[in-house]
């Protein structure tokens, strides 16, 4: 039996033609030139415009054997401002990717992403980093600064086991951490951290199709960035239990689609207010269709959560969307998109952000140059409104132009 990606926390692929490939080892570099309309130093500066260079090595690790698969990526990166040098930062992501069949009939994943950014436009889910699958285990969109120094890490880590020919039972656990190094460039926000578990029971119905049941529990906690601006935006607790039935469909070796919605309890406490509980309606919904030229994904999630980056807890809905298209041999085009919003459960009881919302799009053209050289071209857009947090409401919109030239040397393991 097959584990469905949101079950087991993996993300469909996004990739189109030779960008598939399995068993190498690769090691390149990026030296990518943008322009920003919107650049901001911290609360209360002037936004302007600005230059924005940026190098970015890289290395991954791929090893696929009929047992198991092993994913290693690792890139550090230096990014230099022409006018506002204060923001010059080095950043640097991690991506680990691993699972193993232990038997026949047992299989285990385990997932985990660290990230250190210092700009918004790293936190978006552009056509270079994919997207998620629609995972029941997957953190809810963050509300970020635009140009704040933010550590961040996700993992997930799943165990399925075939009881029958056709029942699947299996468990998960995750954790995420956000954290600002500099409470300046983050007032009214908070620092977050969730940690839950799932258990599921997954029933298949024919070759293509399955369903079943899917019980989580997740605790989130908040904490202002900058206590002493924010005296009202206290710790934030926010314990949530979730029971989706479920059912997805697979047809491969192009489409499969994934729908869940189940009750929903909510239990959430902040200091110096009553503790609130109360049932609410949850969704999950993912769909991944893919061909030889042609890669299509699209995930939506709605859920209360209180791992957002604002002081609270909030009604969450979500959808991300990533399309490519291999127009020619050596050239790709691709198209993202993304939509946030969150309201505030109970803004009349809790001192905390009414809410907001975030609307990002991504237009990429990529080309091949030769065997290991490649040229890409981008814009961004961008919109945040959160009118309760300064350091996004001076600067609610951005507008990203950029190049980048790029350079992979990728050698085969195992042959």
């Amino acid at each position: 039996m097959l584990t469905p990606p949101p079950l087991s926390g993996q993300a469909y692929p996004t990739t189109v033609g030779s960008q598939a490939r399995s068993n190498y080892l690769s090691a390149g570099l990026a030296l990518t030139g943008s322009y920003d309309d919107n650049v901001i130093v911290g609360s209360g500066a002037t936004p302007i415009a600005d230059g924005i260079y940026s190098i970015l090595p890289s290395i991954s690790l791929n090893q696929t054997t009929p047992r198991q698969q092993l994913t290693l990526q690792f890139s550090p990166g230096f990014t230099f401002y022409q006018n506002t040098s204060a923001l010059n930062a080095a950043n640097q992501s991690a991506a680990l990717n691993f699972q193993s069949r232990l038997s026949q009939h047992t299989t285990i994943s385990f997932r985990d992403s660290f990230q250190k950014s210092s700009n918004v436009f790293d936190q978006l889910p552009l056509l270079s980093g994919g997207l998620s699958s629609g995972s029941t285990q997957a953190p809810q969109p963050e509300v970020v600064a635009p140009y704040a120094n933010q550590l961040s890490n996700v993992a997930n880590a799943a165990l399925s086991y075939q009881i029958s020919r056709n029942g699947m039972i299996g468990g998960a656990g995750t954790f995420a951490e956000s954290d600002y190094s500099d409470s300046t460039q983050a007032s009214g926000l908070s620092n977050s951290n969730s940690l839950g578990g799932s258990v599921f029971y997954n029933h298949r119905l024919s070759s293509a199709q399955y369903m079943g049941v899917i019980y989580q529990y997740l605790s989130s906690t908040g904490n202002p960035v900058n206590a002493q601006a924010n005296p009202f935006n206290t710790q934030t607790e926010v314990h949530t239990q979730t029971i989706l039935p479920f059912y997805t469909i697979s047809l491969k070796p192009s489409l499969s689609l994934y729908v869940s919605a189940g009750p929903q309890h909510l239990d959430a406490t902040q200091s110096s207010s009553p503790r609130v509980a109360f049932w609410t309606p949850s969704a999950v919904a993912s769909i991944s269709w893919q061909r030889s030229h042609t890669n299509f994904v699209a995930d939506y999630s709605r859920t209360v959560s209180g791992g957002t980056g604002l002081p609270g807890a909030f009604n969450s809905n979500s959808a991300n969307t990533s399309a490519r298209w291999q127009i020619l041999p050596t050239w790709t085009v691709g198209l993202a998109g993304g939509y946030s919003i969150n309201k505030n459960v109970l803004p009349l009881v809790f001192s905390s952000s009414p809410g907001g919302h975030t609307v990002s799009g991504t237009v990429v053209v990529q080309h091949l140059i030769g065997e290991h050289f490649a040229a890409e071209f981008g814009y961004v857009h961008l919109h945040q409104s959160y009118g309760s947090v300064a350091v996004i409401s001076e600067t609610p919109d951005s507008n990203r132009g950029y190049v980048s030239v790029s350079y992979r040397l990728t050698r085969p393991l195992g042959r």
